[in-house]
C-alpha cells in the first residue's frame, strides 16, 4: 500500500508539469465531465452545455493546468447557476478554483486517488486554516489579495499577507507550479484516508517531501461538503 501510495503521488506531480491536450467535455445525464486543462478552448461549449439547463453537476477529472482568466470564467458560470462540483483524480490550480465555486463540492467516489491543489503564495500559519475560508464565497476575493509566483521569478510574501485560499493570480502571471495546499483522499481496505499538505514547489515529483498539516480536515474546513 505504501509503495502504491508513493507511485500515485509521483504520478500526480509528473502530471502537473506535463503538457496536456485541451479540455474535453462529455455530458453524462445531468453531469458534465470536464477533463484536461482549463485553457479556454472549451469555454464556449461549456457555457452552451450549462445554458441548456441539463447540467446539475460539473465533474473535473485530471485537470492540472489552465489560466487564471479562464478559471474565473468557469467559476462564475458554476456559481451563478448554483451548480454542484466534483473532482476526480487530479484537480490543480485553475481546476481547484472552479471546483470550489460549486454550491456543494465533493471528491469523486470509487477506488481512485484524488488530489486537490489550491495555489497559495505562502504557507498558511496558525489560524489561517479555518472553516469558511475555502468555500465558494471566498473564491470571489480579488487577485490583489495574493501574490503569485510567475514562471520566471519567485515573490516572497511578508508575514502580514493574509492567506487567501483559491485566490487568483494576476492574469499575466502563472499559477505557482506545484505550490500550495494539497488535499488528498487515498483509498484503503478500511475506507478513505484524508490528508492535507503544504507543498512549496521544490519537492519535484516526491510528494512525501511536502509538509503534512495537522488539524486540516477538508470536511471541517469546507473544502469538501458532505
Amino acid at each position: 500500500m505504501k509503495t502504491a501510495y508513493r507511485i500515485g503521488m509521483a504520478f500526480w506531480f509528473a502530471m502537473a508539469g506535463a503538457a496536456a491536450p485541451a479540455a474535453e467535455l462529455a455530458l453524462e445525464g445531468s453531469k458534465l465531465m470536464v477533463s484536461g486543462p482549463l485553457d479556454g478552448s472549451a469555454l464556449p461549449a461549456f457555457s452552451s452545455y450549462i445554458g441548456s439547463g441539463q447540467v446539475r453537476t460539473v465533474a473535473f477529472e485530471n485537470s492540472t493546468g489552465g489560466t487564471a482568466e479562464v478559471a474565473e470564467a468557469y467559476a462564475r458560470v458554476i456559481r451563478d447557476k448554483g451548480l454542484l462540483t466534483e473532482a476526480r483524480g487530479q484537480c490543480h490550480a485553475a481546476c481547484a478554483y472552479a471546483f470550489l465555486a460549486g454550491r456543494e463540492h465533493r471528491f469523486g467516489r470509487g477506488a481512485g486517488f484524488n488530489a486537490l491543489l489550491v495555489p497559495l503564495a505562502r504557507r498558511p500559519v496558525a489560524g489561517e486554516l479555518q472553516a469558511g475560508r475555502w468555500r465558494g464565497d471566498e473564491v470571489q476575493r480579488p487577485a490583489a489579495d495574493v501574490v503569485a509566483v510567475s514562471a520566471a521569478s519567485t515573490t516572497t510574501v511578508g508575514t502580514d499577507m493574509p492567506a487567501v485560499p483559491a485566490a487568483l493570480p494576476p492574469k499575466e502571471e502563472a499559477w505557482p507550479p506545484g505550490q500550495g495546499v494539497v488535499f488528498t483522499s487515498t483509498p484503503t481496505l478500511f475506507g478513505r484516508i484524508y490528508n492535507t499538505y503544504w507543498c512549496d514547489g521544490t519537492q519535484g515529483t516526491d510528494f512525501t517531501r511536502c509538509e503534512r498539516l495537522s488539524d486540516a480536515d477538508p470536511y471541517k474546513l469546507g473544502v469538501l461538503t458532505p
